[in-house]
């Protein structure tokens, strides 16, 4: 007989999830202990930034990540990645120690209540009745994260549970492959067919169902434009492709103005539709038709307007291309990128995107976190191949510091670049030096303008003021903190010097930072202003 330890290295090996993600404390020991050669343990400093990492490399492999935390400490530290995971279906499975069985009934010190604490946002949590039980919880666990909707799931293993003996198990297959009702479809294709103006709206989730070419061969079969939906946190659509038309606002009346002229609307892989500020009107203009085809059912389930299926959506649209009329076409001209910002001083995020885009490789990564210029990002970064970006749905910060090292990590083949504002980067700013250890060859840019700004124009397009305390940031260098944890690191303040930091950087294999200080004010709420109605919370 084997030992639970030796049979869950085992089960772990046949899923593929031979890199470990993990803090470690005292209740996770036993199993660390004399790790097989076979695995790699990645490091984070804390718990929020190695589940983070292994959100990253979740999403990039689109296969389950392992993650290996700390006692109660994972639902405290770690629980924001653990959202982040949820929100953007990456099938995580996350294991924390717990106390000893044999003394748990007396409340020691770091007994674990995390199951509780963490089942509103996994799609399983428990803690195995038996020792015996705990490979057999692990392979359930990792098969319900990889079933769509994918996402994490949370198991507390008591420490003294990985001597026990167990017996060998088979982790099996478990095919997750789901198929829209035929019927369904059958009437998107009669409404496709019966329009005069259809549109496309792209979600994040036809990357999670491996349908890219797929969306641009429908798209092009129907020559309908396409949107992306608001805060996207994957693209899904080449930039560059003439049909393509822009992101679509995060707020009511705003987004269904700009779906206005559209008779049919076709939402595929995204929610129906994911506002931020609060702007009263209809989700779809009255007498629009509109569907979903989502791979959540919490989705369908939510949306406030239209007819919505549940399926694969690179299933989907190859059923809804073969059975609908092809559209004539005018030749279309790909649409001319934005005209590049003037090197002003300060540095514009503008012109700061503008740059990277002309700098970067074609397959380079975005992996962003500058709420407060997304705006600029989605309009001067055009990115046009599949896994080239990441951006959290939820809007806790923390996310893209880790989240960035752990797709590196995952593509070593392919440049990950992550644009951080300095106050989203302190979340989770840990993450730098587990990018020097592992040689993880991220270059940050960091968007130095001493504030919070997005919420300075979150405060504007509310009518609220700026008469809120805790918006400034003064006295933080983002230079030494880097060097601190080992990184590369330089200041970039005139427009003339950013180009050349850039061309270095991309130059250079290792893992480096680049703070750039740019311009204070001027930004909008999400790309909205005054100009469409916004709520008054003065």
């Amino acid at each position: 007989m084997s030992t639970v330890r030796e049979v869950t290295y085992e089960v772990l090996r046949n899923l593929g999830m031979t890199v470990i993600f993990g803090n470690p404390g005292s209740t996770e020991l036993p199993f660390l202990r004399d790790m097989p050669s076979d695995f790699r343990y990645v490091l984070g400093l804390h718990e929020r930034s190695a589940a983070g990492m292994a959100v990253g490399y979740a999403l990039a492999r689109g296969k389950a990540a392992f993650a290996n935390l700390h006692s109660v400490a994972s639902a405290g530290n770690g629980l924001s990645a653990i959202i982040d995971s949820a929100y953007s279906h990456a099938p995580l499975v996350v294991t924390t120690g717990q106390q000893d069985r044999r003394q748990v009934l007396a409340e020691p010190f770091l007994v674990s209540r995390a199951v509780d604490v963490v089942k509103p946002y996994v799609k399983w949590a428990c803690e195995p009745l038996r020792a015996e039980d705990v490979p057999a919880a692990i392979v359930r666990g990792h098969h319900l994260a990889m079933q769509p909707p994918r996402g994490p799931v949370f198991i507390s293993i008591p420490m003294d549970d990985w001597t026990h003996e167990c017996r060998s198990m088979d982790p099996r297959q478990v095919h997750g492959t789901v198929l829209a009702d035929p019927a369904a479809l059958d009437a998107v294709v009669r409404a496709l067919d019966s329009s005069s103006n259809p549109a496309i709206v792209a979600g994040s989730q036809i990357e999670e169902d491996q349908g890219w070419k797929e969306v641009i061969e429908l798209a092009e079969h129907l020559n309908a434009d396409v949107y992306q939906e608001p805060i996207a946190p994957r693209v899904t659509f080449p930039r560059r492709h003439p049909l393509f038309r822009g992101n679509l606002l995060p707020a009511q009346q705003p987004l269904a103005d700009q779906l206005a002229t559209y008779d049919t609307i076709v939402v595929l892989g995204a929610p129906i539709f994911l506002y931020y500020a609060y702007v009263p009107g209809n989700p779809i203009q009255p007498g629009t038709k509109l569907f979903q085809i989502t791979n959540s059912p919490l989705d369908a389930s939510a949306a406030l307007a239209g007819t919505s299926m549940v399926g694969n959506l690179a299933c989907a649209m190859k059923y809804i291309r073969s059975r609908t009329k092809k559209r004539k076409s005018n030749p279309i001209s790909p649409q001319s990128p934005p005209p590049e910002p003037p090197p002003e001083y300060p540095i514009t995020p503008g012109f700061l995107f503008s740059v990277l885009n002309r700098v970067m490789p074609s397959d380079a990564v975005i992996c962003e976190e500058c709420p407060s210029s997304k705006g600029d990002l989605d309009r001067y970064v055009r990115l046009d191949q599949p896994g080239s970006f990441y951006s959290v749905r939820t809007g806790i910060l923390g996310f893209g510091v880790p989240a960035s090292v752990g797709l590196q990590l995952a593509h070593p083949e392919r440049r990950v670049v992550c644009p951080v504002g300095d106050g989203s980067i302190q979340y989770s700013i840990q993450a730098l030096w587990s990018a020097v250890q592992y040689n993880a060859g991220v270059i940050f840019v960091v968007l130095r303008n001493a504030d919070y700004s997005a919420l300075k124009g979150f405060c504007d397009f509310t009518n609220v003021g700026r008469n809120v305390p805790g918006m400034d940031l003064p006295g933080i260098n983002m230079v030494k903190l880097a060097q601190g944890y080992g990184m590369t690191a330089q200041e970039v303040d005139r427009p003339e010097d950013l180009e050349i930091a850039l061309r270095e950087a991309f130059e250079s294999p290792g893992p480096r930072l680049i703070s750039v200080n740019v311009a204070r004010g001027g930004q909008t709420c999400m790309g909205m202003d005054q100009s469409v109605n916004p709520p008054n919370y003065a």
